[in-house]
C-alpha cells in the first residue's frame, strides 16, 4: 500500500519538523527525495540517516530566479519531478491594525507564491509525462481565519483556492492537486508553552490531544500514491476535530 518505489518527491521546507517527518515518511515507501530548505543545519543529518537516493537542495523561495534554478537542478539530478510537497511556510503574526506591509508581502511571498511558481515550473513535466502529485501543506486557519493572523491565514486559503484551480485544469493529465489542512500539531514551540495555553487549546478539541507530525506525513504519502488517483481538488482537514469542515 501507498508504495512510491521509482518516483522522485520535491519537498520544500525539509529542514523543519513536519518536513523532515514527511521526507523520511516519503523515502520509507520507496521514493527519492529532493529536499530544499533556505536552511542546512539538519539536511547533511537527514541524508545521512536515510542513505541513498537524497540530495538536498538550498532555495530562496522569495525569489523567483532561485525557484526556477531549483526545479532545473532537481530535474537534472533525477531526471523528473513526480510528486512535489509545498510544505515550506513561516508566520510574521500581529494584530492587523498593526501588520507591516513587508510582514504581509514576506508571508504571501513565501506561502502562496513560491508554491504557485514551484507548482507551475514542475507541472510541465508531469503533463508530458502524464503522471503528477502536488500536494499543499495549507492549514485549519485558512479555513476558519485566526486573530492576529491575516497574512498566514490568507496565504493558506489562498494556497487551498490556488489548488482547486490547478486540479481543474491539469486533472486529465494524470495529476492530481491537493491540500492538506493541518490542525495544532505537537512540536517544540507547543511543547514550551505555559500549561494554562495547552489546556485552552486542548479544550477546543474533541480528541483532546494535539496531532503529530506524522499523522500529517502518513496523508501527504497517500495522496502521493496510486491509492489516490481518484481524490484531487480536496482539503484534507487534520485536527482531531477542532473544526469540522
Amino acid at each position: 500500500m501507498f508504495e512510491l518505489k521509482d518516483k522522485v518527491a520535491l519537498i520544500t521546507g525539509a529542514n523543519g519538523g513536519l518536513g523532515d517527518k514527511i521526507a523520511r515518511t516519503l523515502h520509507a515507501q520507496g521514493a527519492a527525495l529532493a529536499l530544499t530548505d533556505c536552511r542546512t543545519n539538519n539536511m547533511e543529518k537527514l541524508k545521512s540517516e536515510l542513505g541513498s537516493n537524497v540530495e538536498f537542495f538550498v532555495a530562496d523561495l522569495t525569489n523567483a530566479d532561485s525557484i526556477t534554478q531549483l526545479v532545473k537542478d532537481v530535474e537534472e539530478k533525477f531526471g523528473r519531478i513526480d510528486i512535489l510537497v509545498n510544505n515550506a511556510g513561516l508566520t510574521k503574526d500581529n494584530l492587523f491594525i498593526r501588520m507591516s506591509d513587508e510582514d504581509w508581502q514576506l508571508v504571501l511571498d513565501v506561502n502562496l507564491t513560491a508554491g504557485f511558481k514551484l507548482a507551475k515550473a514542475a507541472v510541465r513535466g508531469m503533463m508530458k509525462r502524464r503522471f503528477g502529485r502536488i500536494i499543499g501543506i495549507a492549514s485549519v486557519v485558512g479555513v476558519t481565519g485566526n486573530a492576529g493572523q491575516a497574512n498566514y491565514s490568507a496565504s493558506k486559503a489562498g494556497m487551498i483556492a490556488m489548488n482547486k484551480c490547478l486540479a481543474q485544469e491539469v486533472g486529465s493529465r494524470g495529476i492530481t492537486v491537493n491540500s492538506i489542512a493541518p490542525g495544532f500539531i505537537r512540536t517544540p514551540m507547543t511543547d514550551v508553552l505555559p500549561d494554562d495555553v495547552k489546556a485552552a487549546l486542548l479544550a477546543k478539541i474533541p480528541e483532546a490531544k494535539l496531532g503529530e507530525a506524522q499523522d500529517i506525513a502518513n496523508v501527504v504519502a497517500f495522496l502521493a500514491s496510486d491509492e489516490a488517483q481518484y481524490i484531487t481538488g480536496q482539503t484534507i482537514n487534520i485536527n482531531g476535530g477542532m473544526a469540522m469542515i
